[in-house]
């Protein structure tokens, strides 16, 4: 219900783009207090260092193959949205890149990784099926964007994030790997599909 239920409450209700982050800081928050609590939940995992250093190069590989097709797609596709947001508003743009990571990704990893996987552990007792839930949840909330595009894309890249998470048990690792996605979705001129506010006039 949490999942799956509220994203479409949400759609329905329609609050308007300003209610966003305070919902998604409200929701990481929630799952900070309930993990925290949990005696059985090892708080390393909401950041471990470790996890992230032994995980980078191989991300990062990868990033630079899924990466480069992803921003040739769009050169084929709609050349004309390629760089689009540091091109028209470069300020908005490079503070997206700084804060994007701290203020939207964190959080999000913390509810779609760490909080999945320690709260739902007793209902899905395989590794794989855990990463297919919390990639499935992950994609599905970006309908409140409105577009198939985001749910597409985030439900591909949910699917790396949370089997990173489940390799490394590091919020830090999935925290980086997702800024490396979202931070080329909003440069290589995917932003409209993910935030309304960094679209064109």
């Amino acid at each position: 219900m949490l999942f799956f239920l509220g994203p479409m409450v949400y759609v329905a209700a329609s609050p308007g783009a300003g209610v966003l982050f305070p919902a998604l800081w409200a929701w990481a928050v929630f799952s900070l207090v309930v993990l925290l609590r949990d005696r059985s939940f090892s708080r390393r995992e909401l950041w471990n260092a470790a996890g992230l250093r032994r995980s980078w190069w191989p991300m990062l590989a990868r990033f630079l193959v899924l990466g480069g097709l992803l921003t040739l797609a769009v050169w084929l596709a709609t050349p004309d949205r390629l760089f689009d947001l540091p091109r028209r508003k470069p300020s908005l743009w490079l503070a997206i890149m700084i804060l994007y990571p701290l203020l939207s990704v964190y959080p999000q990893e913390v509810i779609f990784r760490a909080f999945m996987f320690q709260r739902y552990r007793p209902l899905v007792r395989s590794g794989a099926a855990m990463v297919l839930l919390s990639a499935a949840a992950f994609g599905w909330v970006h309908i409140v964007f409105g577009h198939w595009v985001s749910v597409v894309l985030t439900l591909i890249g949910g699917l790396l994030f949370a089997r990173t998470f489940a390799q490394h048990r590091s919020v830090a690792a999935a925290t980086v790997e997702h800024s490396l996605y979202g931070c080329l979705v909003f440069t290589i001129g995917l932003n409209s599909y993910f935030y309304s506010g960094t679209a064109g006039s």
